[in-house]
């Protein structure tokens, strides 16, 4: 598994789309990032291009929060400034913003509603995959809410209490409902899509410049 990832990546092919800015002052840009693309530039030159890279061609001076796996869209925020940057990133250490995810998954998923409390970890023989783990996981917890549902695939609402690598993908994955497009954890029918079909739709913040809320979303594109 682990050296299809790598050739997968070895292939990688960004696509070529504006910068779509949802929101900006002088403390915060806040960006909607198109699947296919790396939060962060990979190892070798052909890794290079990622949306940090073409966030600072527009905001030289951003400076990454958090990420988003190549393959999910979404809402995502910089800061500006390193007071920005050490005050946003506290705020995803404790767990105090809160996250919401758009998702299209294989079967009906049941029942309407629930939580996911599983631990995870990991897969070292085939990393970056992770994996669930009892005994050395680390705590992962996502709540779900079907927003529609057949017999072939269901749109849920994820809201990860935490932040763990591929947490929604796993989970999803361990419920027996991978999220259709995974390129990592689905397999068969459920692979056979253009993207995965994982959105990060809306996100919730203290502004770093006085504490105000504030709530930024992305439409979703499936």
């Amino acid at each position: 598994m682990a050296l299809v990832y790598a050739a997968a990546m070895s292939e990688y092919v960004p696509p070529d789309t504006p910068l779509e800015v949802l929101h900006e002052d002088h403390e915060i840009v806040v960006v909607d990032k198109p699947a296919g693309l790396l939060s962060v530039p990979g190892k070798g030159a052909h890794l290079a291009d990622c949306l940090l890279a073409r966030v600072q061609v527009a905001f030289p001076t951003a400076l990454l929060v958090h990420r988003l796996d190549r393959d999910t869209s979404g809402v995502m925020v910089f800061g500006l400034t390193p007071h920005a940057q050490r005050h946003l990133g506290l705020q995803f250490e404790k767990r105090t913003t809160k996250k919401t995810y758009i998702a299209r998954v294989s079967g009906r998923l049941e029942p309407k509603l629930g939580t996911v409390d599983l631990p995870l970890i990991v897969d070292w023989p085939n990393r970056p995959l992770q994996k669930v783990c009892s005994e050395t996981g680390r705590q992962a917890v996502t709540d779900w809410r079907v927003m529609k549902a057949s017999a072939q695939e269901s749109r849920v609402k994820l809201m990860p209490k935490t932040g763990r690598s591929h947490q929604l993908r796993v989970h999803m994955l361990a419920l027996g409902h991978p999220i259709l497009g995974d390129p990592l954890y689905a397999s068969g029918a459920a692979a056979a899509f253009p993207r995965m079909m994982l959105h990060s739709e809306e996100l919730r913040l203290r502004h770093p410049d006085g504490g105000v809320g504030m709530k930024f979303r992305a439409a979703v594109p499936f």
